[in-house]
C-alpha cells in the first residue's frame, strides 16, 4: 500500500481539526451549565476540561472506540481495496470538522455522536451500498439518541424536585442545605466512581465483583462526601439575612457540588466523546500498520487519544462560547442547584451508556438535563424557540454528516489521483 506516511499525516491533522471542533461544541455544552449558572469559574473550568478530559479519554474511551471502528458498516468487502477505506474515514473526519464548525459558529449544541455515525452510514452506503451497513448496531445507538435525553432529563426533573422539597421550600433554608448536601455529595461519589475509578481499574485488568464494585463506590462517595462537607465549612449565613440572601447562600453551596458534577461531566465526556472522535484515526493507523489488511484488529494507539483529548480541550478554549451561552443561558435560567440537577443526572446517564460500549451523546443528555429542570419550574420557564432550533440541528447532523462525508470523499480521491 503506498502513502502510508502521507495517510497518517492527514488523519493526524484532519483528526486534530474534527476535535477541536469536537471541543467548541460537545465539551463546551457539557461546560454550559457550569459556567452558565457561574457556579464555577474559568479557572476552575479550564482545570477541570483539562485533567478529566484526558482521564476520561484514556481510562474510559477504548471500548467505544472499538465501537465506531468496527461496529458500523462490514469493511471487510474492502480488504483489496484499503486506500478506499482510508479515503472513506479522512472524509469522515473532514465532515465532522466541517458540521462542527458549522454548528459552533450558530451556537448550536449538535453530537458528535450523531456526526461520525451519520458520516460513516454515508460512506458505506456510496461505496459498498445499503447492505455492508452494520443495522443492528444503528439500531441499538439511534435508540440510545432518544432514551438517554429523555433518561437525564426525567432523572434531573426528579432530582431538583427533591431539591425544591427538602431545601427551598423550607422557611430557613440553609439550615436544610448543610443537612442535605453531603448525600447529594454521596451521591456525585457515586457517579464519579462508576465513571473514573472502576472504569479505570477495569482498563488496567482489575476486575471488581459486584460486592467489591459496592464498597468502591461507597468509599468514593463518603471521600467526596468528606471534601465537599470541609469545602463547604468557610459558607456562612450573613447576619440578619433577608430570604434572598440566604436563597443566594444555599447557591453557593451547590456551587461547591458543580466542582465535582462538573468533574464527574467531563469524565464521562472524554471516555465516550473524544473515544467517538478519534475512532476513525485510529481505524486509519490500524490498516497502515497491518499492511492494508482491514481484517487483522490493531489496538488503539495511546498517540491518537492523546491527540483527541488535546484538540477537545483547545477546542474549548478558543472557540466554545458560542455553545457555552446557548446551552447555560438560552433554554432556561440556570443557578447552580439547577445545574447541578441536570449536570449529575446527564454523568449518571452518559457513565452507565458508556459501560455497556453505545456510543450516547453527552450533548443530548446534558441538554435533557437542562430540560428537564426546566420543566420541573413549569413550561413557561422554557425558551420553546431555541429548543425548536436545537432539536432541528440534531435531525438534520445525520444527514449532514453523510453528505459532507460524500463530498469530502470524492475530492480527496480527486487530489489524491487514486481511481475507484
Amino acid at each position: 500500500m503506498q502513502h502510508t506516511e502521507l495517510y497518517i499525516i492527514l488523519a493526524t491533522l484532519f483528526g486534530l481539526l474534527m476535535t477541536f471542533g469536537v471541543g467548541a461544541n460537545d465539551l463546551a455544552n457539557v461546560m454550559s451549565t457550569s459556567m452558565g449558572s457561574k457556579a464555577i469559574s474559568v479557572k476552575q473550568a479550564i482545570i477541570i476540561a483539562i485533567i478529566f478530559e484526558f482521564a476520561g479519554a484514556f481510562l474510559g474511551g477504548i471500548q467505544v472506540s472499538d465501537t465506531i471502528r468496527h461496529g458500523i458498516i462490514n469493511t471487510d468487502v474492502l480488504n483489496a481495496h484499503p486506500q478506499e477505506f482510508i479515503y472513506g474515514m479522512l472524509s469522515v473526519l473532514l465532515a465532522g470538522s466541517t458540521w462542527m464548525f458549522l454548528a459552533s459558529y450558530l451556537g448550536l449544541p449538535v453530537s458528535i455522536t450523531h456526526t461520525i455515525i451519520g458520516s460513516i452510514v454515508g460512506f458505506g452506503a456510496i461505496k459498498l451500498g445499503m447492505g455492508s451497513i452494520e443495522w443492528g448496531h444503528v439500531k441499538i445507538i439511534a435508540i440510545s439518541w432518544i432514551s438517554s435525553p429523555a433518561i437525564a432529563g426525567i432523572l434531573s426533573y426528579f432530582l431538583f424536585m427533591s431539591i425544591q422539597w427538602l431545601i427551598f421550600s423550607k422557611l430557613h433554608p440553609f439550615g436544610y442545605v448543610k443537612r442535605y448536601a453531603p448525600l447529594y455529595l454521596f451521591l456525585v461519589g457515586i457517579a464519579i466512581s462508576t465513571a473514573s475509578v472502576t472504569r479505570g481499574l477495569r482498563h488496567y485488568g482489575v476486575q471488581l465483583s459486584t460486592m467489591g464494585g459496592i464498597v468502591l463506590a461507597t468509599a468514593v462517595g463518603l471521600a467526596v462526601m468528606l471534601i465537599g462537607v470541609f469545602l463547604m465549612r468557610n459558607i456562612q449565613l450573613p447576619p440578619k439575612a433577608t430570604r434572598n440572601q440566604e436563597f443566594e447562600t444555599v447557591e453557593k453551596v451547590f456551587g461547591i457540588l458543580m466542582l465535582f458534577t462538573a468533574a464527574a461531566m467531563v469524565f464521562a465526556h472524554g471516555s465516550n466523546d473524544v473515544a467517538i472522535a478519534v475512532g476513525p484515526i485510529a481505524a486509519i493507523v490500524g490498516v497502515v500498520q497491518a499492511n492494508g489488511n482491514l481484517l487483522v484488529s490493531q489496538p488503539i494507539p495511546y498517540w491518537t487519544i492523546f491527540l483527541g483529548a488535546s484538540g477537545v480541550v483547545l477546542g474549548l478554549l478558543i472557540y466554545g462560547r458560542n455553545v457555552i451561552a446557548t446551552v447555560g443561558h438560552g433554554i432556561t435560567t440556570l443557578t447552580p442547584s439547577r445545574a447541578f440537577a441536570a449536570t449529575i443526572s446527564a454523568a449518571f446517564t452518559v457513565v452507565i451508556a458508556t459501560g455497556t460500549g453505545i456510543p450516547v451523546s453527552a450533548t443530548q443528555t446534558l441538554v435533557g438535563g437542562v430540560l428537564g429542570v426546566g420543566l420541573a419550574r413549569g413550561i413557561g420557564a422554557l425558551n420553546i424557540n431555541v429548543i425548536r432550533n436545537i432539536f432541528m440541528s440534531w435531525i438534520i447532523t445525520i444527514p449532514a454528516g453523510a453528505l459532507f462525508t460524500i463530498g469530502w470523499y470524492y475530492v480527496l480521491r480527486l487530489i489524491l489521483g487514486q481511481s475507484s
